[in-house]
């Protein structure tokens, strides 16, 4: 691998590798490595949502987050309940995306939930990790409003969005004073 990277950075070229970051070639013949550091950020839905769910993942997108979605993430091949569940495992949060239908649906949305809901069990309490959302007017489920506020994306999509934004820019802040004492 590492001959690969060296070989791409010989020729020129920008290697990146996912979750870490880019290492850009230099016009001395030397590099530089930039670690990336948006949010990672696990968008779960059921099948029948995925239009919302397509929408979410682009907002995310242009927010400057790295969403991640199994129609946009997953490889041809790929053993995919092994790649969502690290994905979940490596997110900074995880997006559950509530409806009619996910709520009353067995399979991959609960089976990510659970699995979601096992990663929030070994952060710190005050930690923003499951940002649950509602995209239309249902029931969530209690395991989660027993412990977290939900945010609808419906009526108003944009003020939402703000919502989901503002709690992950909130935590985001809280990591980076954490880091900074920690340093000092």
């Amino acid at each position: 691998m590492a001959r690969v990277v060296r070989r791409c950075l010989d020729e020129g070229k920008v290697v990146d590798i996912d979750g870490l970051g880019m290492f850009r070639p230099r016009k001395d013949g030397g590099f530089d490595f930039v670690p990336d550091s948006r949010p990672r950020v696990f968008i779960a839905y059921v099948e029948e949502d995925l239009p919302s769910a397509a929408r979410l993942y682009e907002a995310l997108r242009r927010a400057g987050a790295r969403p991640w979605l199994d129609k946009k993430n997953l490889m041809p091949g790929q053993n995919w309940p092994r790649a969502i569940e690290r994905a979940i495992g490596i997110s900074d949060f995880v997006i559950p995306c509530f409806s009619r239908r996910s709520v009353s649906k067995r399979g991959g949305f609960q089976s990510e939930l659970r699995y979601a809901l096992e990663c929030a069990s070994r952060l710190p309490l005050d930690d923003v990790y499951l940002i649950p959302v509602r995209l239309e007017q249902c029931a969530v489920p209690p395991r989660i409003t027993e412990h977290l506020q939900y945010v609808d994306l419906f009526p108003d999509w944009g003020a939402g969005l703000r919502r989901v934004l503002a709690a992950m820019a909130r935590q985001l802040r809280q990591w980076r004073r954490s880091r900074l004492l920690l340093a000092g």
